[in-house]
């Protein structure tokens, strides 16, 4: 059988928040035994050219909020990044999630072929559905979970392999 463009993308888009949701409140724990700020995390950064912690849960959220939209070929609900708390930034990938479950199957299923373009920069690229999920969204969105993860694990954030791919 045959996985859809609505399986490949919302579900995974939201256990992926779920998961990142579930360390950084480890990464909070893990500050406050210290006796540190868990606020203060957000504006760690793997080096110095690299985005902050804020910064790398805001584009996972709007990662998956976009992607389900351009994949339902709906303008995408915007979210502002104004975090500047642990407790905010936790809100909005509740907020998050909460919006792309909105998306149903027969809203995604069947746009492998539909046109997308995402404008970068200066530049506007061209997808089909496909390629945009398969080699645009999930990606990103991976990558910048990963790189949060990181930030936490160099902050010394007690978290393994297990915790990043979350529970089944």
């Amino acid at each position: 059988m045959a996985i859809s463009m609505y399986q490949a993308s919302v579900p995974v888009f939201a256990r992926a928040l779920a998961n990142l949701s579930s360390v950084l409140k480890k990464g909070e724990a893990f500050a406050k035994g210290k006796d540190v700020d868990p606020d203060r995390l957000l504006q760690q950064r793997l080096v110095f050219d690299m985005f902050p912690l804020i910064k790398q849960i805001q584009i996972v959220c709007d990662t998956a909020a976009r992607g389900a939209a351009r994949l339902a070929n709906v303008e995408a609900q915007s979210f502002p990044d104004t975090e500047t708390t642990l407790t905010q930034a936790l809100d909005r990938i509740e907020r998050t999630i909460a919006y792309i479950k909105t998306f149903k199957s027969e809203q995604i299923d069947g746009c492998e072929d539909l046109a997308i373009v995402v404008k970068m920069h200066d530049n506007e690229v061209h997808f089909t559905g496909r390629d945009y999920l398969l080699g645009y969204a999930l990606p990103n969105l991976f990558f910048h979970c990963t790189t949060a993860y990181n930030i936490l694990r160099v902050a010394g954030t007690p978290i393994g392999k297990l915790d990043y791919l979350g529970s089944r």
